[in-house]
């Protein structure tokens, strides 16, 4: 891909401080938006009378449309400018929230959850392409720490809100609340983000993106109905299959298209497609645990839904607190040490919450939790200054390709995780036998794996850890 016409030269924003604070509300919103829903789930399908495998396509069909919109937006900002694209974005979530809200049946809420996620995928996939293309390489670790603690307030408050408004009204008003935060953000992105680089000359090939997001798409869909309907099922392997075959077209189309989605160099990057790696494998890691400890405590400890929310919400608040400053540290150390830290953190505790957290009392659980939201505030800042400094360093017509597929494939860890765990958990509950675990010595040996088959993930993430450079500030190799 030619990048004639792209400058590397950062856009500096009108103010710094105000495109940070757009940014990050605008994940608070999307953040909290999936946490309330989540909660809800169950009292849309009474509502509507639905099976739960019927109301499992209210989550299931933004996860797919999420997966699949969010590389398309990062190569769009290489193209058209990234304050329309992100309007265009949030005012689509807006539109779809609104439909969500006035929802008659289930399949009209599936069809609002489907253009929510169009639009929304552009918050995530244009917010690192804003902070990448406006502020140099020394100052975008702090920005994305900033943003990456507004994922942390969301997870906390979103599911006390979500049981808080279907206690006291209806679950409709949770769409409504969405909307009309989106309709606030959509002035003030036109006034703060800035236009952005284009690449002169350069079409969106779409067969290509097409491929990339069908790849995506139903790898995803593939693990969702595994977890339902068995992995040696018809849907499953189907889908796999139609994943292999358009992941296929993709490397061919890249390789032989005039003008291709994203040229084969971009994966020839080796730090970006470490960065790349070390995340998905961290974010299948701490989806996963959020999904198993509230299982854990409920089945287990018997606690309500709402108390095992409060179990989470000291590594929410660890996530929030700890990101500025972690991202800050990539900034100065370089990202390496952070990742290491980070993911070791999240090792150990996971390694914990296997030997002796599952079964236990549930402060011990959220201990462990805790630990968890610690090692992802080093984590996550730090993943996505690893891959903004690597694309840095190759062609800038790229840059938003770059960071979508990243955040696609982050976004992707964090769908794969819970599917494939939880799947694990129901063979292990359906063995009856103890746990793999020589040091476990309590009473829920199936939890017990589950946590270490994520940390199984969390050491691959790892052991790619140590091969990432270590840029600091500079752009310069430390260590």
């Amino acid at each position: 891909m030619s990048a004639k016409g792209a400058s590397s030269t950062t856009e500096r924003p009108a103010s710094t401080r105000l495109l940070l604070i757009v940014l990050s509300s605008a994940v608070f919103v999307s953040v909290l938006n999936s946490s309330m829903v989540n909660v809800v789930v169950p009292q849309i399908g009474e509502d509507f009378g639905a099976a739960q495998a019927q109301v499992g396509w209210v989550i299931t069909s933004f996860l797919l449309s999420y997966a699949i919109s969010i590389p398309l937006y990062g190569r769009a900002s290489d193209l058209y400018s990234v304050r329309s694209l992100y309007v265009f974005g949030l005012a689509v979530f807006a539109v779809g929230s609104l439909l969500s809200a006035l929802a008659p049946n289930l399949g009209f809420l599936v069809a609002g959850r489907i253009v929510q996620a169009v639009g929304g995928a552009a918050i995530p996939a244009l917010g690192t392409v804003a902070v990448t293309k406006a502020l140099p390489a020394g100052e975008r670790g702090a920005a994305l720490g900033l943003i990456t603690s507004s994922v942390g307030i969301g997870a906390a408050v979103g599911p006390v809100v979500g049981g808080l408004v279907e206690e006291l009204a209806s679950w409709h008003y949770l769409f409504l609340g969405s909307m009309a935060l989106a309709a606030v953000l959509i002035p003030l992105s036109l006034r703060v983000i800035p236009r952005g680089d284009r690449v002169e000359g350069a079409s969106f090939d779409v067969l290509g993106g097409v491929l990339l997001g069908l790849a995506a798409g139903l790898f995803l869909f593939g693990i969702t109905q595994g977890q339902v309907a068995g992995f040696g099922s018809f849907v499953p392997l189907a889908s796999f299959a139609g994943s292999l075959v358009s992941g296929v077209g993709f490397y061919g189309r890249i390789n032989h298209a005039r003008d291709p989605f994203v040229s084969p160099k971009l994966f020839a990057n080796r730090g970006y497609v470490l960065a790349m790696a070390v995340g998905f494998f961290a974010m299948l890691g701490n989806v996963a645990s959020l999904v198993m400890v509230p299982l854990l405590v409920t089945n287990v400890n018997g606690l309500s839904a709402g108390l095992a929310g409060l179990v989470l919400s000291p590594g929410a608040v660890a996530l929030a607190v700890l990101s500025p400053m972690t991202g800050r540290l990539s900034d100065s150390l370089g990202v390496k040490l952070p990742i290491i830290a980070g993911v070791a953190a999240m090792l150990l505790s996971t390694a914990f919450l296997s030997s002796y957290g599952a079964g236990a009392s549930p402060v011990v659980v959220s201990i462990g939790m805790m630990g968890i939201g610690v090692g992802f505030a080093f984590v996550s800042p730090a993943a996505v200054n690893a891959a903004a400094n690597a694309l840095s360093h190759g062609d800038p017509g790229e840059i938003g390709a770059g960071l979508g597929i990243f955040q696609g494939a982050f976004f992707l860890g964090g769908g794969v995780g819970p599917a494939i765990v939880g799947a694990f958990l129901a063979a292990r509950q359906d063995a009856g036998s103890g746990a793999l675990n020589p040091l476990y010595p309590l009473s829920a040996p199936a939890f017990s794996d589950a946590f270490l088959a994520i940390s199984a993930s969390l050491a691959i993430s790892l052991v790619g850890a140590f091969f990432l450079r270590n840029r600091a500030s500079s752009g310069k190799n430390v260590g």
